[in-house]
Parts: C-alpha cells; structure tokens; sequence
C-alpha cells in the first residue's frame, strides 16, 4: 500500500511537472512570435527610414548637382565675357602697334634723309674748312712777315698777356669776395652772438655765500665768546675760520676757503638755534655741518647734471660742480655762471649748425678748476683741463676747458664758442656786483680822460659808465675835429680802462644865438 501510494505519488508528480513544462513551452512559443512581430515591424520602420534617407539624398544631390551646374554656366559665362574683353583690348594694342610701325617706318625714312642731308652738309663744310685752313696759312705767313715774329713767339706773348690779365683780374676778384666773406663773418657772429643773449633771461645777480649771522641779542654774543674766550676759540680752531665780533649785533666769518666758511656759518646758527654752547658741543656740531656740506655738495653737482641730461659726468666732476655753487668770482655765483656759459655756448652752436650738447658740456665744465686753485698751484683752466683729461672727457671738451683764457691753443671751434659764451657771461648787465667805491673811480675815470682832452666844456658818464656824454666849446672845436674827438676818446678809454661789454662816445656841439628883446 506505502508502494503504490508512492507510485501514485510520482505518477501525479510527473503530470504537474509535465503540465507545468506545457505551460513554460506555450508562454515561450508566444513570446518569441510578438518579439519575431516586434522585430519584423522594427526592420519595416528601418526599411522605411532609409528609403526615406535615400530619397532625400536624392533630392540634395540634385540640388546640390544644379546649384554646381548653374555656378559653373555663370562662371563660364564671366570668363567668356573676360576672354571677349581681352580679345577686344589685344586686338586694340594690335592695331595701336601697327599704327606705331607705321610712324617708326615714317621717322626712319626721315631720319635717312636727315642723314644723307647731314652728310651733304659735313661736305660742304670740310670743302670750306680747307679753303679757311689755306687762307689762314697765308694770313700767318703775311703776319710774319710783317711783324718780324714766329708763330710760336706770337702765340708765347698773347699768352703772357693773358695770363697778366687774368692773373690781375682774379687777384681784384678775390680780394673782393675775402671783404665780403670777412663782413659777412662779421654780421653773421653779431647776430648769432646777440641772437644768443636775447634768448638768455637770468636773474640780475646770482646768490651768494654769506658770511655774516646775526645774533638775537648781546647775551648770545656773551655765550658765543664764552668764559675767557674758550668757545670763540675753539669755533675757529674747529672750523678754521676767523670770527670778528663787533659792536653790532652780528659776527662776520672771514676766510679763503668758501666751503669751510659755509661750515662755520651753519654751524653757528645750529648752535644759536640749539643753545648749548661749549667746546664739545661746538665739535660735534662743526662734524655734523661737515657731513651735511658733502651732501649739499653732491645735491647741487647732480642737480646740475641733470639739469642739462648730460650722460657719462665723472663723479669727480660731479663733485667739482657742486663745490662751485660756493665759489664767487667779481660777486658771481661760479655755478651759475658755469650753467650759463653752457647755455649760451650751446645756443652759438646750433646758431652755427653745430652739434649744441658738446658745446654745453664743454661750457658747464670750463671752470671746475676754480673748486681746487686753493689746494693746487697754477691757472684754474690748465688745472680744469687735466682734472677733465684724467676724468676721461674727450679732447674737444679737455682743449677748451684749458684754452678758455687763451693760455694754449684753440684745438677745435668749441673751444673759442666757449671763450665768447665765458665772455657774455661776465659782461651782460647785471652779472656781477661792483662795489660802490670801484663804481664811482670808473665814472670819474671816465670824465677824466674826456676832459683832458683840449675843447671839451663839460663831460657826463651816463648809464652806469655805458655813455660818456662830451659837450665842446663850439668855437674852438667845428663839426669834423668833434667827429674826430670821439674817435680818439673812444681809443684813450680802449687803452687805459677795463670794462665789459661797449662805452658809447657821444660828442655834443651846440652852437646857441641869445638876444633879449627889452
């Protein structure tokens, strides 16, 4: 019974097993119809979409394929029309050159006949030379005959005489066009000069080194001199400048070398200004003054280098430029004055076409020797050119610094442009001071060497000794010997008296008529 309820078992077993296998096959027999379905209207949608692909490439093929045809029609079309406008302009140039072969056939027949003509011409021409060579054998031969003279003696005199001629003419020629060139030299160097000056504007005097302080009060003075002088003197010995004290409330320095008296100047107004005065206090102070003078040195050198951009200054020289701002030559600031001989030589260059930053560099450098005469012996400008030479500046600019007052010889051009810009420099109006006393001696000077002359009435130096006004006894003295008198005053004062720039010589006769009526 267990046996066959097993069998049974199984046997129901096997038939859900097979039913379930039946079930699977048909679920699986259905689904691969839809997806053959599936993919049978998949390939139809892909066979429409390429017939559709294709045909529309059919149609842009065909577009593109017209649009290329009707390109190519125009563009043969333009290229046909080019090639017909050629062939129309070659054809036009054909027929201009027939045209030109025709009028050079024309000028070559005219140019034959002008030849065999020409050819005629040269004939007949020699025919005559030989008839004029004979006549002027026979000439000859009759001339001597009759002059008792050879051809060649003849021709030797005429020659002579030509050459006396010429020789006589170009002597006059040339003696005409040297006056010329000298009084055209003459107004050309005026007008640059003066051209040079106009264009120059400066102060009237330049500044100066002072060597006075003034003192607040008498107690200062008192704390300046110090018990038994022990301040005052160790101020002098520090700064190695003298100081006179005086009934007025101020102290005057006095020495030869302008920097150290530069020093003692500022070190006594730090002092007064600090108010602690004692010999230490006065050294450290004199130091300190010291270092800041180099300074200022160095400022003022620089600042006049770069004034005027020049490139490749040696920082000795530098140092030289700036030493001069200290240095006074006739009351003239030797720094400005530099700068100023510098300007006007460049100006006279450019009047003169030549090159203006050499003639600057040599103005501004002309008289660094003036910083050293006190330690070095000799001219200041031979001392200039070898501080110049050994600072390696070039020889035009070495040659006029030495050669500025004529003591060697002129090298180049600049050289003399910087004599003559040192020279306005000097003697414009205004440039240096003159003291009251030398200003007076010149004037009566003046009217001195006028009034010693016999006929002179009166004489008046005007314009600060620029004019010397002349009235003459009108009887003794007529209209010529007046013209006369000026000339040879105008010499007595060239010979006896130094003064920039020009003194006019101006004679007066006036002849006057008085008569009253009573």
């Amino acid at each position: 019974m267990e046996f066959n309820g097993i069998v049974l078992l199984a046997t129901a077993g096997l038939a859900l097993f097979g039913l379930i296998l039946f079930v699977h096959m048909r679920y699986m027999a259905r689904r691969a119809h839809t997806l053959l379905n599936d993919a049978q209207e998949r390939l139809k949608n892909v066979k429409r979409e390429i017939d559709t692909t294709r045909r529309e490439a059919d149609i842009r093929l065909k577009d593109e394929l017209y649009k290329k045809r009707k390109e190519f029609e125009l563009e043969l079309k333009r290229e046909r029309l080019e090639l017909d406008r050629l062939q129309v302009k070659l054809n036009a140039k054909y027929d201009n050159l027939e045209k030109k072969d025709q009028q050079l056939e024309e000028t070559r027949r005219e140019l034959q006949q002008k030849e065999r003509s020409i050819q005629h011409d040269e004939d007949a021409m020699r025919a005559k030379e030989n008839i004029l060579k004979n006549l002027n054998n026979d000439l000859i031969a009759q001339l001597e005959q009759v002059s008792s003279m050879s051809r060649e003696q003849a021709r030797q005199a005429l020659f002579d005489r030509l050459d006396a001629e010429v020789r006589h003419t170009s002597q006059k020629w040339l003696q005409k066009v040297e006056e010329e060139a000298k009084q055209t030299a003459k107004e050309k160097a005026v007008q640059t000069v003066v051209c040079a000056m106009q264009r120059y504007t400066a102060d009237q005097v330049g500044p100066h080194s002072s060597g006075i302080v003034h003192l607040p009060n008498e107690e200062m003075k008192g704390r300046i001199i110090g018990k038994e002088g022990r301040n005052i003197k160790a101020l002098e010995m520090a700064t190695c400048m003298e100081f006179v004290i005086g009934d007025s409330p101020d102290i005057t320095i006095t020495g030869f070398n302008p920097i150290r008296r530069e020093i003692a100047r500022r070190s006594l107004e730090k002092l007064i200004n600090d108010g602690r005065i004692n010999p230490t206090r006065i050294e450290e102070t004199v130091a300190q003054c010291e270092k800041e003078i180099d300074d200022v040195i160095q400022e003022y050198g620089k600042q006049a280098v770069l004034e005027f951009n020049l490139q490749g200054i040696h920082t000795e020289i530098v140092t030289l430029l700036g030493k001069l701002h200290f240095r006074t030559s006739y009351s003239q600031n030797v720094l400005m004055h530099s700068k100023e001989v510098g300007i006007f030589a460049r100006m006279i260059a450019e009047e003169l076409g030549l090159d203006g930053q050499t003639a600057l560099r040599a103005g501004l450098l002309h008289d660094i020797g003036k910083a050293v005469t006190a330690e070095i012996e000799g001219p200041h400008a031979m001392i200039g050119g070898d501080i110049a030479k050994r600072c390696g500046e070039n020889a035009i600019i070495v040659n006029a610094i030495a050669a500025h007052h004529e003591e060697i010889p002129f090298t180049s051009v600049y050289s003399a442009i910087v004599v003559v810009a040192d020279t306005i420099s000097a003697s414009r109006p205004g440039a240096r001071r003159e003291t009251l006393t030398a200003y007076i001696k010149r004037l009566e000077r003046l009217e001195e060497i006028a009034t010693a002359f016999d006929g002179v009435k009166k004489a008046f130096a005007l314009q600060a000794g620029r004019e010397i006004r002349i009235i003459v006894e009108e009887d003794r003295l007529d209209d010529e010997k007046a013209a006369i008198l000026a000339r040879e005053v105008a010499a007595r004062i060239e010979e006896e008296m130094n003064f920039p720039g020009q003194i006019k010589v101006n004679v007066i006769r006036e002849k006057r008529a008085i008569e009253y009526a009573r």
